[in-house]
């Protein structure tokens, strides 16, 4: 790594401080941060401990489900509350990395690094979160702002994410053979009021996004033969050794229809998959 100075923040006021300084950089469970600071993709002069001042509660607030930024992955998987209401959310951050990244990285850490295969940023999309920050609350389509960036502003901090509960919802992903990590996820709520919101991750090379075609058509019906006939655009879609734009494309629409299968069923939850025979894990209440 590249030298920096180092802070562990003692509240959060002196975290937007320090944060605001030219060249810092927030740490919060650092499993995306410490892996570009090791390969020199960043090189912040001074890091800003903040995960001993965020906070870590999980509350339902008003129709939604409110996250401390703090909270780690681990935390939100077996939160009764997020189990109860969301299972669809409790499976997503059940099935991220491995244990040990599930009890180190935060909510709002995966929210900020707005990663192109992270799960996170197409939860927000779909059910149509509120991101919490020290000085305003933003909707998740104005806060994500292509990967790795996000709205925010210099010293602003994110404090917590509200979830609104939907009637409905499921995630379903498959996995990189080799690194493990989404090479396609779809995440789809059917909201209280009746609107379907469906949102694709590591598909297009911009990060997530709503899949506005494929909910025109589940606003018709909710179920997953409404999708046959939308394709995925492959304009601006991902390309790696594992995936060409077609075959990503393809793989989300497979996907779309069966996370809409999966929201409809009596089990709503998370499924994952890889290469090979089907995995499914995690389908739960």
């Amino acid at each position: 790594m590249n030298e920096f100075d180092y802070h562990r923040a003692t509240s959060l006021d002196e975290a937007r401080r320090l944060g605001a300084a030219g060249g810092a950089a927030l740490l919060a469970g650092g499993q995306t941060l410490l892996r570009d600071l090791k390969h020199r993709r960043r090189a912040p002069a001074s890091l800003v401990k903040i995960s001993g001042v965020l906070p870590r509660e999980i509350d339902l607030r008003d129709g939604g489900i409110t996250i401390g930024a703090g909270a780690t992955h681990a935390e939100v998987a077996v939160s009764e509350v997020v189990r109860d209401r969301l299972p669809a959310l409790a499976g997503l951050a059940g099935h991220i990395g491995d244990p040990a990244v599930r009890h180190r990285a935060t909510l709002g850490g995966a929210v900020v690094a707005h990663e192109v295969a992270g799960d996170y940023p197409a939860a927000c999309l779909a059910l149509g979160a509120t991101v919490h920050t020290t000085g305003r609350d933003l909707a998740a389509a104005e806060f994500f702002a292509g990967p790795g960036r996000t709205a925010l502003e210099p010293g602003e901090i994110v404090t917590a994410v509200t979830f609104p509960v939907p009637a409905k919802a499921a995630y379903v992903k498959f996995l990189n053979p080799a690194a493990r990590y989404p090479m396609a996820g779809v995440f789809v709520a059917l909201a209280a009021d009746g609107r379907p919101h469906l949102a694709v991750a590591a598909v297009r090379a911009d990060g997530a996004f709503r899949w506005l075609e494929a909910e025109a058509a589940l606003a018709a019906t909710f179920v997953g033969d409404a999708l046959r006939e939308v394709h995925m655009p492959l304009d601006g879609l991902a390309v790696d050794l594992f995936a060409d734009a077609t075959y990503r494309g393809r793989l989300a629409e497979v996907l779309a229809r069966r996370a809409v299968f999966l929201a409809n069923s009596a089990a709503p939850g998370v499924a994952v998959f890889s290469h090979g025979s089907p995995l499914q894990i995690g389908v739960e209440r």
